[in-house]
């Protein structure tokens, strides 16, 4: 299947994956939706990606943790807009590295908000206009984290152990719509995440991918572009994407 003029929504794509995959699918021929909390990321990304690829875009900033505005923005899309071809459910967060008993609330209640909640917000207004058409893909962005808890992951773990059963309820409750979904499972990706999940501590967060050659989000978009241009008859409902030095969520061959 090919992604010319096919409409491409994508959550979170302001950095990241989600920045990654909006110049993936561009490249690809795609017309992208991107929504993001930051305006200006997706503001300057819309101009970058239709000076190089003529890529048309429609641009929504806000924060998918938010139903009533998610039901807003997204039940009013206009009509050349509304029929969507395939939803990246990307935007989520690690925020924190602690054990459970000294977890901050806030943290939990952000992660899971926005990686479980938001995803579902998302998925529940455009799932509805996939099964009318027939079909379409949903790729949800999971983690290594959704198959295998490690020390201090804890809640973030949980929320990504969410996303595969969810990626899984959807592909029971589709079936014979038409519409597939993917649960794409990255390892060791070296965007914000660490810098986010260690609130701010750059030291820290340039810690996490020294030693070793991590995954970039580019390798993950492309795999989404390989998800979603599979035939209509073939769906990968699991994938897991890691660097070549990651054995598990916690084996990492580093040389310090």
């Amino acid at each position: 299947m090919t992604m010319k003029n096919k409409t491409v929504m994508i959550t979170g794509a302001s950095a990241g994956i989600g920045e990654a995959c909006a110049r993936v699918f561009a490249e690809a021929g795609a017309r992208l939706i991107l929504l993001a909390r930051r305006k200006e990321k997706i503001d300057a990304l819309a101009l970058e990606l239709k000076e190089k690829y003529g890529t048309e875009t429609y641009l929504i900033a806000t924060d998918v943790r938010i139903q009533l505005i998610l039901d807003k923005v997204l039940g009013m899309l206009p009509y050349e807009w509304d029929k969507i071809d395939v939803l990246i459910n990307n935007a989520g967060l690690a925020r924190g590295f602690t054990k459970i008993q000294d977890g901050l609330l806030s943290d939990w209640e952000e992660m899971i908000d926005s990686n479980v909640k938001g995803l579902l917000y998302v998925s529940r207004i455009i799932l509805p206009k996939m099964i009318e058409a027939g079909e379409g893909t949903v790729i949800n962005i999971g983690s290594i984290a959704g198959r295998e808890v490690y020390p201090m992951g804890n809640v973030y773990c949980a929320s990504k152990s969410a996303v595969k059963a969810i990626s899984k309820g959807m592909n029971i409750d589709l079936n014979g719509t038409g519409v597939r979904a993917t649960d794409l499972e990255p390892g060791l990706v070296e965007t914000e995440f660490a810098l986010v999940r260690f609130h701010g501590d750059s030291e820290k967060a340039a810690n996490v991918y020294k030693g070793f050659t991590p995954l970039y989000g580019k390798d993950i978009a492309e795999a989404a572009l390989f998800c979603a241009t599979r035939p209509q008859h073939v769906n990968i409902q699991e994938m897991l994407v890691t660097p070549t030095d990651q054995a598990t969520a916690t084996i990492v061959n580093k040389n310090l």
